[in-house]
């Protein structure tokens, strides 16, 4: 059975992440979306929170799991015994970032981790996650961006629900 992670923040989880995991999942036996808890970052929803939201929007697809981690990713694939990542690429801006990534995450596991690039449907290459906090911080309307459930926990973070 072939598994692969896709990590991220999901800060919120965007329409565009989850094109990224329904693609994901028709390619591979089974997907692992794991949250990244990164302490250096100030997320506007929790580890919990986002995997909460995560597990609702991914419910219907069945070979999907959703996790957390800390740390390094190769550490996390190693833990789950995974050998492909999978990276989102909406902009040739991605490309560059996302590389120097894979080709580092390569390096460091001795070759055990290979990174599989998805490009985002174009309906969804505008979309970031820190777009979508800031529009929803104005009360502008995101519902082209998130589903409804994400929507909602963005609606009473920012104290408008």
């Amino acid at each position: 059975m072939k598994t692969a992670i896709y990590p991220g923040s999901f800060d919120p989880v965007t329409y565009g992440h989850i094109d990224i995991i329904k693609r994901a999942a028709g390619l591979f036996d089974k997907i692992i979306v794991a949250v990244l808890d990164n302490p250096s970052k100030s997320p506007l929803f929790s580890v919990d929170e986002r995997v909460t939201m995560l597990k609702e929007v991914t419910a219907e697809i069945t070979n999907v799991e959703v996790d957390s981690f800390s740390g390094l990713l190769i550490d996390y694939a190693k833990q789950k015994n995974v050998d492909v990542a999978i990276r989102g690429l909406r902009a040739v801006t991605d490309f560059d970032y996302e590389l120097h990534m894979a080709q580092t995450n390569a390096l460091i596991s001795e070759g055990r981790l290979e990174t599989v690039f998805l490009t985002t449907d174009l309906a969804y290459s505008f979309l970031c996650s820190s777009t979508v906090r800031e529009i929803a911080s104005f009360n502008g309307d995101v519902s082209q961006c998130v589903p409804e459930c994400v929507r909602d926990a963005m609606s009473v973070k920012f104290g408008y629900k």
